[in-house]
């Protein structure tokens, strides 16, 4: 995992749904910022997309910048594609910003192993939080709610550090192109 305290990397990738290039120094004049590794077709992202957008709308509300990206390898997970991503966040409602990172340099940068997979970074650029959304998955029972991210967010605004407790992801693997995938999987 990338490890706490970490400065936000460096990145521009295209968003799919304006069109336009986004540079992650846009993050960082913000009193917190998310990157959320995500995609259309995991079971896990879906079972929390539609809390995901409200999660969004909830962060949008209090200045706190987000952005998803998606770094699956669309040659052999056609779903993933970059028009099916602007049509997946239209649908759900993201509020922000869904890139596609055709190299997957940046899912490596940020060391992301799957999907949903967030970052949460201060208003100083330091990685604060890096873990899962919340306990629910699939099939267990445990209602979406986002606490544990939402926790360690209501916990940067408040001028304090999120819970040392930070739950790693759960939820698909990055679908990496043929003799792409990161060393730290060794």
């Amino acid at each position: 995992m990338l490890a706490l305290g970490t400065a936000l990397p460096s990145f521009s990738l295209p968003d799919t749904v304006s069109g336009q290039m986004f540079d992650a120094a846009r993050l960082k004049d913000a009193p917190a910022s998310i990157v959320a590794f995500i995609c259309n077709h995991c079971p896990f992202v879906i079972h929390i997309r539609d809390q995901l957008a409200e999660f969004g709308r909830f962060c949008q509300e209090r200045g706190v910048r987000m952005v998803a990206v998606s770094s699956n390898d669309v040659d052999n997970y056609a779903q993933d594609a970059p028009a099916r991503m602007a049509e997946e966040a239209e649908r759900v409602g993201y509020p922000f910003p869904y890139l596609y990172d055709a190299s997957q340099e940046v899912a490596k940068t940020f060391r992301a192993a799957c999907t949903p997979e967030f970052y949460l970074f201060d208003g100083s650029g330091q990685l604060v939080y890096r873990g899962q959304f919340d306990g629910s998955r699939p099939g267990n029972g445990v209602p979406v709610t986002g606490a544990d991210l939402r926790a360690a967010v209501e916990a940067v605004l408040a001028g304090e550090s999120p819970s040392s407790e930070q739950r790693p992801s759960v939820g698909c693997n990055i679908k990496w192109k043929p003799g792409n995938a990161p060393d730290y999987f060794s």
